[in-house]
């Protein structure tokens, strides 16, 4: 069994990349306290891959991950190849998710894909402070509403949001 220590992000890799890479550099960012220990670093997957081949790298980075992020575009709901296989992922493997919202959304919209509203995940906005926030705090929360049998889509008050200056 694999130690889970790393953060498995998802999104469209066609319309999305910049946001990804902005997490990373926040996260290599040696003056901030943002932290993520990507499970993309653990093998890579080229275009060229089988897609089987590419699944099963995959599979590996989530063995290995504590905490699902997607960064829900434009078209993220419509990805139908990867992004859901890797949402149904997540969602067997019961792996904390947080959704992101590029459009800096605090809560569900038409661009949430489905799975993630019907099942337990929390919504936030795509600033710094509320994925650290989430990062920090939802994995506690999705067990504890986990071992209470709730399985629904949450979001951050505006309290939250407020008290992290946002």
């Amino acid at each position: 069994m694999a130690y889970r220590n790393k953060v498995y992000v998802a999104f469209d890799g066609d319309e999305d990349m910049a946001y990804y890479r902005m997490l990373t550099a926040w996260a290599g960012n040696p003056n901030d306290d943002f932290e993520l220990n990507n499970a993309h670093d653990l093998n890579k997957s080229y275009d060229d891959s089988q897609e089987e081949t590419i699944k099963r790298h995959l599979r590996e980075r989530f063995n290995n991950s504590k905490l699902f992020i997607l960064l829900v575009g434009e078209h993220t709901k419509n990805l139908r190849k990867f992004v859901r296989w890797e949402i149904e992922t997540a969602l067997k493997m019961d792996i904390p998710i947080i959704a992101v919202n590029i459009n800096k959304n605090r809560g569900w919209d038409e661009r949430t894909p489905k799975l993630i509203k019907e099942n337990l995940s929390i919504s936030v906005a795509y600033t710094e402070k509320i994925i650290k926030y989430a990062m920090d705090h939802w994995p506690a929360e999705h067990k504890q509403y986990r071992n209470n049998n709730v399985n629904k889509g949450y979001r951050y008050s505006d309290s939250v949001y407020g008290k992290l200056g946002l």
